[in-house]
């Protein structure tokens, strides 16, 4: 049963423009849920923002985060217990203009969405396993979205790390070569692990009643949109909150099958296990510092 409490309490929330995003949470902001004397104050910032934003002086009492971010920001917030992005066998993916393999990324620039990403977490770790070596990062921000595609033709960057519905989108370009799928080079790597991209991180000092009642709120929120799907897709292109990304409808609902599905509902045993293995080997590696991340009830 739904916790309900006759206080009122604004809750800051941000997340990126991305559309699993919007579909997750849109219920929420919609008013389709009834949110338990919450009210949610939200804004939207593209993801390696989120990522310094849940770490900076003013952090979101909700957060949609990096998974690789969590250790960072572990003395500080819960990982909710749904909200993710996972990826079953796909992934981000890397583009170059001409044919390049793995380990030809070595030393060269390659342009990622933000240092603190999970998919710059797994690109790194392919690399060092596949030649010992590295790649030289270059940030290029996912907004506005055709700024990692310009960096590319201008020769800003030599590869190019796609998140978001860049990674679908590419195939539209005919110059373009894949180089690795990191969602495959993943699951081939763990031995059949789903990737765990994103997911939704609430600060730990809200207090045990408020944090169950965000969590609930937010959990009935994806739940909503899943059984409501046609009528969250449409509002999301009506809006045109994905106009810049040329998204069709075809596309999004492609999208939001592989990112905003069961999985987003609630972590399986299997994705829990993916998050540690996933930390574990950052952590291994000197990528990522310590720290254990606690899920939030």
């Amino acid at each position: 049963m739904r916790p309900s409490s006759s206080t009122t309490r604004a809750i800051r929330l941000a997340f990126s423009p991305d559309a699993d995003d919007l579909f997750m949470f849109w219920p929420l902001l919609a008013g389709k849920i009834d949110a338990g004397g919450l009210v949610f104050e939200h804004e939207r910032v593209e993801t390696e923002r989120l990522n310094a934003r849940a770490e900076g002086d003013e952090p979101p009492d909700v957060c949609a985060v990096s998974i690789a971010h969590m250790p960072a920001i572990a003395s500080r917030y819960l990982l909710l217990p749904h909200g993710g992005s996972v990826g079953r066998g796909y992934g981000p993916v890397v583009v170059a203009k001409r044919p390049m393999t793995l380990a030809e990324l070595v030393a060269r620039r390659v342009g990622v969405p933000g240092a603190r990403t999970t998919a710059h977490l797994v690109l790194r770790l392919l690399v060092h396993a596949a030649t010992g070596g590295a790649y030289e990062p270059v940030v290029v921000p996912i907004a506005p979205f055709a700024k990692i595609f310009q960096a590319l033709d201008a020769g800003e960057i030599e590869a190019a790390l796609l998140i978001h519905e860049g990674r679908l989108s590419w195939k539209d370009d005919p110059t373009l070569h894949q180089v690795v799928e990191i969602g495959e080079a993943w699951t081939t790597m763990t031995g059949g692990l789903p990737l765990p991209l994103g997911g939704n991180a609430i600060r730990r000092d809200l207090g045990e009643d408020v944090l169950r009642r965000v969590s609930d709120a937010c959990r009935r929120s994806i739940v909503w949109a899943l059984a409501h799907r046609d009528e969250v897709l449409d509002a999301i292109l009506t809006s045109g909150a994905r106009d810049e990304a040329k998204v069709t409808r075809e596309r999004l609902d492609t999208y939001l099958d592989m990112y905003a599905n069961a999985d987003s509902a609630g972590y399986s045993s299997e994705v829990v296990r993916a998050i540690e293995d996933l930390l574990r080997r950052g952590q291994a590696a000197g990528f990522l510092p310590a720290g254990a991340v606690e899920l939030a009830p």
